[in-house]
């Protein structure tokens, strides 16, 4: 069998309507979804994209089950494409954002603890001064959400990310910022909750008793290991995790008719609905502080939507704080 060959890459010659389709393709690892966003056939789009690859001298995307799967090399290009194509189109139409005329819809990543204590001052801005905006709240399932808004998975991330922060303010003091720029929006303590008739629910709570208790761990990832277990493993200690779930919610109804025990944000529990039926007590030990930030690519730093997004979301946070 022939080898199959490429032409070399001629970028005055080259079509840049092909980074058009190579992008939304990328963007939607389908051809179907990427042909109907286009408005063009499927066939179409898939001659642009046998043409690119031609000129690139790689198969950019290839079939992996429904969906389209990415080379390496396409990963690698795509960011710079996207960028630029996003230049280009912000050059030749300016948009400048109109909270009470617009109808973006803006993409967070968030906790649901998060989201219980920001949402409803957010919704509160969105009535007054944005009525055609709309939010759409996506689980957050990382400490490090650099990956998510890369690929634009989400507008801005709002949570505690404490390695992405520390590389943040090191690149700032060397002066070579990452792709990435942060804002504190509140800090969180965290307490130890259990049921109001749990044994430990009155006299001395010691570290001891803290660890021989069966606790439950809300961790976003699935990981039976968080930062509390970390504070642990400093005091050479550990605690006993039998159940691990990914939502501040869950393991507040849990707690309440169990006898275990998980640490929660303080100021979360007042909105659970269930805080008559919760005990907090404080951690018999010292954790680390838990600053949560708003997070976003740097590519959206002098957007005049993005610039919008970001003082509601502070707004939001200083009001549900503020109290």
């Amino acid at each position: 069998m022939a080898a199959e060959t490429f032409n070399p890459l001629n970028f005055r010659t080259l079509d840049l309507n092909l980074l058009r389709v190579f992008d939304e393709v990328m963007a939607e690892r389908s051809l179907t979804r990427a042909a109907r966003n286009l408005s063009l056939t499927q066939p179409a789009v898939s001659n642009a994209l046998r043409r690119l690859r031609e000129t690139l001298g790689d198969e950019l995307v290839q079939r992996s089950g429904q969906g389209m799967a990415p080379t390496p090399r396409a990963l690698a290009i795509w960011p710079a494409v996207r960028e630029a194509l996003r230049q280009l189109q912000e050059s030749l139409v300016p948009n400048e954002f109109v909270p009470g005329t617009a109808n973006t819809t803006f993409v967070l990543a968030m906790a649901d603890a998060t989201a219980a204590e920001v949402m409803p001052g957010l919704v509160e801005t969105l009535d007054r001064e944005a009525p055609g905006v709309s939010i759409r709240v996506v689980p957050l399932t990382t400490r490090d959400p650099r990956r998510l808004l890369d690929e634009e998975t989400c507008d801005l991330a709002v949570g505690y990310f404490p390695s992405l922060v520390a590389d943040l303010t090191a690149s700032e003091q060397s002066g070579e910022p990452l792709p990435f720029s942060n804002q504190r929006l509140y800090d969180g303590e965290y307490v130890c909750a259990m049921r109001r008739d749990h044994p430990l629910a009155t006299g001395p709570f010691t570290l001891n008793k803290f660890c021989a208790a069966r606790h439950m761990l809300v961790s976003f990832s699935g990981r039976p290991y968080g930062f509390i277990d970390e504070s642990l493993a400093s005091l050479g200690r550990k605690r006993h995790v039998v159940l691990t779930v990914n939502q501040f919610f869950t393991a507040g109804r849990v707690v309440a008719n169990s006898n275990l025990l998980t640490v929660l944000p303080r100021h979360f529990v007042r909105v659970t609905g269930i805080a008559e039926q919760l005990v907090l007590r404080p951690l018999p030990f010292d954790v680390a502080p838990v600053h949560v930030d708003a997070v976003w690519h740097r590519r959206s730093q002098q957007r005049s939507a993005h610039i919008w997004l970001r003082q509601a979301v502070l707004r939001a946070a200083e009001k549900a704080f503020s109290t």
